[in-house]
């Protein structure tokens, strides 16, 4: 798989240390307190990091799990880069309380993980499997214990295998219905400890690299027409989620989406361009998340789908709109400058130029003014209520030394300039209320395998050794200083 395949993004769119004469030496420093009157992010800013399922709890036959379609798919030669699997992966369903305390000594106060939906319900619905929603009884009470509160992610992607091959997975709405219900089980249960639920995480990425472009799973090529289609399903499956969570779970749990929108940025800051980023930002969200907080299809989605558009009905236009308490952004990258144009729609796409920055994947375009202004944005054109950054970070090449240390500093000088810049939108009144780092280690990276490292701990995953990176360090001292620290 190569790493011109874009994870996040829509496809359509030799010196004195090296001669080792120099070796760094390294003093772990106490992180600084928080300076006083001086500029940094709200008082009780939440501050967390995130993994998912899949990506790290291994144990995929263990204590009833059901097999999900990455189960399947990692199978099929040549779909993932390195030939790896999550089969173990980080081994994070037996050394989650490890993995905790690793997450307390960050000073991180909330962990957002997601509930795989194969181990609580082998098939996808009927019977539940008790051992598998014991397993998430045992992670909640843990993070509790240290301190930590838990944000729970219903959907991140491993659909059981038996929805996909009785229905056809997210193409029909009895995998919506299941889902439904699914949700309901699990706010009944957890919803004791856990307070904040998001939906499904990225629509935008697992509906069309699942079933349009075949690059993740279930490996599918489908029409336009069935792409919208699955959009739109899962769309719904996402209304009806929120309705699960507020009749089953437990009074004051929040609900709302986790979702990698489609990054739009004035390219140069002037009223006009800023007004045409606004029409940009709304319209290529159009189909997933204006749908769930406007409760339509915009006229200019619904022209340029034509035939392809989705079929719907009123009934489900008012599943999806049903109120969210708060809206999950995932913000990597900037997708799309725009200009302002006096044709329609208002706006211009610019062509990314080659020699445009990035990081070690190649689609990962350095911009931390995205972190700016998609919240400033959302919050303007949607009229929000609070937004968390439910993922942000990169991956680096991580290159250990021989006394086992990994001076990430690419990847520090990444998250201070996006901070920097989601600092600057909360001083400015911007509704964001807290941030959730991707990842808290090194996981299974999904079609790249185990090439991609985006922890804070780096892992060997022969020996299930995790080592704090440097960036460990600068993000303990950004949640103690509460301030980006640039």
């Amino acid at each position: 798989m190569s790493d011109e395949v874009s994870r996040r993004e829509f496809a359509k769119i030799a010196g004195l240390s090296a001669a080792g004469l120099a070796a760094p030496q390294v003093v772990e420093a106490k992180p600084a307190a928080a300076p006083r009157n001086a500029g940094g992010f709200p008082a009780g800013f939440l501050w967390g990091t995130a993994t998912s399922s899949y990506q790290v709890e291994g144990a995929v036959t263990e204590d009833g799990r059901g097999p999900s379609i990455w189960d399947t798919f990692t199978r099929v030669p040549g779909k993932i880069e390195d030939g790896s699997n999550g089969d173990r992966a980080n081994e994070h369903y037996h050394r989650y309380k490890d993995d905790i305390r690793l997450i307390a000594d960050l000073g991180c106060k909330a962990y957002r993980f997601s509930v795989a939906w194969p181990r609580v319900f082998p098939d996808g619905d009927g019977k539940p499997n008790p051992k598998g929603l014991d397993f998430y009884n045992r992670l909640i009470d843990e993070c509790l214990r240290n301190g930590i509160e838990p944000w729970l992610t219903l959907y991140h992607w491993d659909l059981p295998q038996s929805l996909q091959d009785r229905f056809g997975g997210w193409r029909s709405a009895e995998t919506c219905k299941a889902f439904g219900d699914y949700s309901a089980y699990v706010a009944r249960h957890l919803t004791d400890r856990v307070k904040n639920v998001f939906t499904l995480n990225e629509s935008g990425r697992f509906v069309y690299f699942g079933y349009g472009s075949g690059i993740d799973a279930p490996g599918l090529t489908l029409s336009q027409a069935e792409v919208n289609q699955v959009r739109h399903n899962s769309a719904l499956a996402h209304g009806l989620a929120v309705q699960a969570v507020r009749a089953n779970g437990r009074r004051g749990t929040r609900v709302g989406p986790a979702e990698n929108i489609d990054a739009c940025i004035p390219a140069i800051d002037t009223p006009e361009n800023v007004r045409a980023t606004e029409i940009a930002l709304r319209e290529l969200n159009a189909s997933y998340l204006n749908v769930i907080l406007e409760g339509k299809y915009t006229d200019a989605f619904l022209k340029f789908a034509g035939a392809n558009a989705p079929k719907y009905t009123a009934e489900e236009l008012k599943v999806i709109s049903s109120p969210v308490d708060f809206l999950g952004l995932n913000i990597y990258a900037p997708q799309h400058y725009i200009i302002a144009s006096d044709k329609e729609p208002g706006f211009s796409l610019l062509p990314i130029p080659k020699s445009f920055p990035h990081m070690n994947s190649n689609w990962l375009r350095i911009g931390p003014e995205t972190i700016y202004w998609v919240p400033k944005l959302a919050a303007k054109i949607w009229k929000t209520g609070p937004i968390y950054i439910s993922e942000n970070g990169t991956s680096g090449e991580d290159e250990v030394t021989a006394d086992g240390k990994i001076f990430d500093t690419d990847r520090i000088m990444y998250l201070r300039n996006y901070l920097a810049q989601l600092q600057r939108a909360t001083a400015e009144g911007v509704p964001v209320r807290g941030y959730f780092l991707w990842s808290l280690m090194d996981n299974f990276e999904w079609v790249f395998g185990l090439n991609k490292r985006f922890g804070l701990y780096h892992v060997n995953f022969d020996t299930q050794v995790r080592t704090p990176k440097l960036s460990a360090s600068f993000y303990r001292n950004v949640i103690a200083r509460n301030a980006a620290g640039v």
